[in-house]
C-alpha cells in the first residue's frame, strides 16, 4: 500500500509548531502511520470517522487520537487525489478542537 500525500493546512502547521518537540515528534509519527491508509475504519483505514453535531458539522472528516499526549488530529482523506489534509491538531479534552476544525474546513473549502 502506498503512502498518501500529507498536506498540513497553514493553521495545522502552526498547531504542530506550538507543541513541545517530543509531542510534535509523536504527532508526526502518528500522521505518517495513518497516511498509509487514512480512510475511515469502516473502509479498512486507520481513521475514526466524525459526524455532525450541534457544535460542529464534521461528517466526512476523521480523527486520530494520541491518548498519551491528549492530542487529536482532525483530517480529511481525499481519496481521488490520494491526499490526507490535516485540518487541526489540538487538545483531546477540549471540544473546541472540533469547532475550530469546522471553521477551518469552511475557510479552506474542504
Amino acid at each position: 500500500m502506498n503512502e498518501w500525500s500529507v498536506i498540513l493546512l497553514p493553521e495545522a502547521r502552526k498547531d504542530l509548531d506550538e507543541l513541545d518537540s517530543s509531542v510534535s515528534d509523536r504527532v508526526l509519527k502518528a500522521i505518517r502511520k495513518v497516511s498509509f491508509n487514512p480512510l475511515p475504519r469502516f473502509q479498512g483505514g486507520f481513521g475514526d470517522p466524525l459526524s455532525n453535531h450541534n457544535e460542529a458539522k464534521l461528517a466526512g472528516l476523521c480523527k486520530v487520537k494520541l491518548k498519551r499526549d491528549g492530542i487529536r488530529v482532525v483530517y480529511k482523506a481525499i481519496e481521488e487525489d490520494g491526499q490526507m489534509v490535516v485540518i487541526v491538531i489540538g487538545a483531546r479534552a477540549d471540544d473546541a478542537v472540533y469547532r475550530e476544525a469546522e471553521r477551518r474546513r469552511k475557510r479552506h473549502g474542504l
